[in-house]
């Protein structure tokens, strides 16, 4: 059971890229993501979980043609954007209306979510803004060990590839970036 406490920040694999994240209710810890990575705080976290009905009392509506997208794709590589809920804090959304949510496919990082409070995390990619992000275990380390605590996969997987991120706000998706899932 991984032991996550106020103020911790994590960093870890997903079935995409290396992840750094912290409980989504903790302003101490995003602020340290945001101080961490050098990110511009007018750019949001996402909301990731082992499984969406941990992450849809955070979002307002899901349209229908989310809830296909969500069925075909979820847990997968999708980042579904949706107006939020006041559940979702100011501190993780940049003050926007909207959250991102997403359910990667690795097992790992499922049984991080089972052991942790809420089953949430506020995430975003582990790497320094306006690089890569970190490769493997070894990068994640050698780059971020001394300022969060690294988890070591059991079987790396190595994508590489971030998620396709779609808005779902209006009468039909918009596809702001393709990752590794084509949408058309």
């Amino acid at each position: 059971m991984t032991d996550l406490k106020h103020c911790d920040v994590l960093g870890f694999e997903t079935d995409t890229v290396w992840g750094l994240g912290c409980l989504p209710n903790d302003k101490t810890a995003v602020e340290k993501i945001y101080e961490i990575k050098g990110r511009d705080k007018t750019k949001p976290l996402i909301l990731m979980s082992n499984c969406v009905e941990n992450l849809i009392p955070y979002v307002l509506k899901v349209p229908d043609y989310a809830k296909t997208l969500i069925d075909e794709y979820f847990p997968g590589a999708l980042t579904l954007i949706f107006k939020k809920t006041s559940l979702a804090p100011d501190f993780i959304t940049s003050g926007q209306d909207t959250v991102g949510i997403r359910v990667p496919n690795h097992k790992e990082f499922s049984e991080l979510c089972k052991n942790i409070e809420g089953g949430v995390l506020a995430t975003t990619s582990l790497n320094r803004s306006n690089e890569p992000p970190v490769a493997d275990y070894n990068e994640a380390v050698e780059k971020f060990g001394t300022q969060i605590k690294i988890l070591k996969p059991e079987n790396p997987c190595n994508i590489g590839v971030s998620s396709t991120v779609v808005l779902c706000t209006g009468d039909k998706p918009v596809i702001l970036r393709q990752g590794s899932i084509h949408i058309k």
